[in-house]
């Protein structure tokens, strides 16, 4: 299941299993790319990992907590901390192999 989430949202997210949260904005040409493929894989990984977007021109305080300085960048997190960091677009053989590795 894929869910949009505030920062607010952000800080109620459970520490437990993986989570993978993109970070993006409507304006971004790349994120308008990646959002497919995270839809994709939100269905495939249903139940194993958890999808999340973040939109940072409406919710900049995240964003700003983890450095995040170019989108789309991806963050996947298990078990409440920062595994991978993906900055700009991943096609989606790259992002099934790192969720893989991590759920």
């Amino acid at each position: 299941m894929l869910r949009n989430i505030t920062d607010q949202d952000f800080t109620t997210l459970t520490a437990e299993g993986t989570t993978i949260i993109d970070f993006w904005a409507p304006w971004c040409g790349p994120c308008r790319m990646q959002g497919p493929i995270f839809e994709e894989l939100a269905e495939e990984f249903d139940g194993e990992v958890e999808f999340f977007k973040m939109n940072v021109d409406e919710e900049a305080n995240t964003a700003k907590e983890f450095g995040i300085m170019s989108i789309p960048t991806l963050l996947v997190k298990k078990d409440g901390n920062v595994v991978e960091k993906l900055v700009g677009f991943h096609d989606k053989n790259r992002l099934t192999e790192i969720l893989n590795k991590h759920k």
